[in-house]
């Protein structure tokens, strides 16, 4: 069985019950205190790519790169680049010393820290488990008006089962008998009126989000068994429609190879395009079957999505009984970066804005490859600059 991350619900939860702290050691004795967040044996990955949070942080202090991702970071044509993480909560950051000052220690003093280290951010919980809009709304309160929440839509939206109790109450109780007595559900299997409730409740959930500015976009990330065909494209137009009612804009992942094969890769970006839908750049394990190829292509001119996932191969497919965050447990080497940088460059050439998530968020390791991965931008970008001033 694996572990979902905390859900909208229960981050809403910790926020009321938290408090401030500040007891000795100080403030500042705390912050460089060894990181030791619990550590599962991982025999796949080599020290490189697993160092520890500890390890990651010297090598990030050692290159200057703490500030790189702060700001957006502006092309010579005058697009965007925005660099952050697919998560701001998972246990493995905020364990004691990992990424947040120790002082950090309520949601609302963690977002905020984070919106002054970083200019977007991914919700992921909200996969597992419908947005609240009070929750939004403290969101909005806590982050400065330019900072951009993207956020993956809930599990039934993409065709994906989700758990039974992890549905609002009156969504629960509305279910026929036969249905309820299930762990798991999928939206096919809903009554209409249901199945149009989980799609107005995730909306009204963003809301305060897409009301105030904040809202990136909805990331429909498809299964692994979400092939090409006419079928599944008609699927994508629906849920773009559905949320467009609602004033959300979309952008897909896909995790099926076919997509992608020499036979339909024209076919699937010019379907992208002429549905003004972006498609979500990958960096993921390669050689299995929801492996999908690096590209540099923009489907919309106004977006562009690039996450990285890490290279874990040993838990892309097969989770076993362990954590999600385990699925991503992989920092990154700066020659596996670099090989991005040409990449992005030429994807924000083509959209005006770009965002470069990792969501390889075990510890500080996203943290930590989002900064070196902006530093090594900052100065492509630098290069273009010149570059556009002296062409000869």
């Amino acid at each position: 069985m694996v572990h979902p991350p905390p859900s909208p619900a229960d981050e809403l939860r910790h926020e009321r019950r938290a408090t401030v702290t500040d007891v000795s050691p100080t403030r500042a004795a705390r912050r460089s205190a060894p990181a030791t967040p619990e550590r599962l044996d991982a025999p796949d990955l080599d020290p490189a790519h697993d160092p520890g949070p500890d390890a990651a942080r010297e090598r990030l202090e050692r290159e200057g790169d703490e500030a790189a991702a702060t700001e957006p970071l502006e092309t010579p044509d005058g697009h965007r680049i925005r660099v952050g993480t697919a998560s701001w909560t998972d246990p493995t950051m905020t364990a004691p010393g990992v990424f947040y000052p120790r002082e950090a220690d309520t949601a609302e003093e963690r977002l905020q820290y984070y919106a002054s280290r970083f200019p977007v951010v991914e919700v992921d919980s909200t996969y597992y488990a419908l947005p609240s809009r009070r929750l939004s709304e403290l969101w909005v309160d806590r982050t400065p008006p330019d900072f951009t929440f993207d956020v993956k839509a809930h599990a039934l939206l993409t065709g994906q089962p989700t758990e039974t109790k992890r549905l609002p109450k009156a969504i629960r109780e509305a279910l026929p008998e036969d249905l309820a007595a299930k762990s798991r559900i999928y939206a096919k299997d809903l009554p209409d009126e249901l199945r149009h409730e989980v799609w107005a409740q995730f909306a009204d959930g963003l809301a305060p989000l897409a009301e105030s500015g904040q809202l990136g976009a909805v990331f429909l990330q498809y299964p692994r068994w979400f092939f090409t065909s006419s079928e599944n494209r008609d699927a994508i137009r629906e849920a773009k429609s559905r949320l467009a009612e609602f004033g959300l804009p979309v952008a897909v992942e896909f995790r099926h190879q076919s997509w992608f094969n020499e036979k339909n890769i024209d076919r699937t970006l010019r379907f992208l395009e002429d549905e003004g839908v972006p498609l979500v750049l990958v960096d993921g394990p390669q050689g299995l079957k929801s492996s999908v190829p690096a590209l540099a292509a923009a489907t919309s001119p106004d977006l562009a999505i690039v996450r990285f996932h890490g290279r874990r191969t040993a838990t892309w497919e097969g989770m076993r009984d362990l954590p999600t965050v385990e699925r991503f447990r992989y920092l990154y080497d700066r020659d596996e970066l670099e090989e991005w940088v040409p990449r992005i460059r030429e994807t924000a050439k083509q959209a005006k804005d770009t965002h470069v998530l990792m969501n390889n968020c075990y510890a500080n390791y996203g943290s930590t490859n989002a900064r070196e991965l902006a530093a090594m931008l900052a100065a492509e970008l630098e290069e273009w600059s010149a570059e556009d001033r002296d062409p000869g």
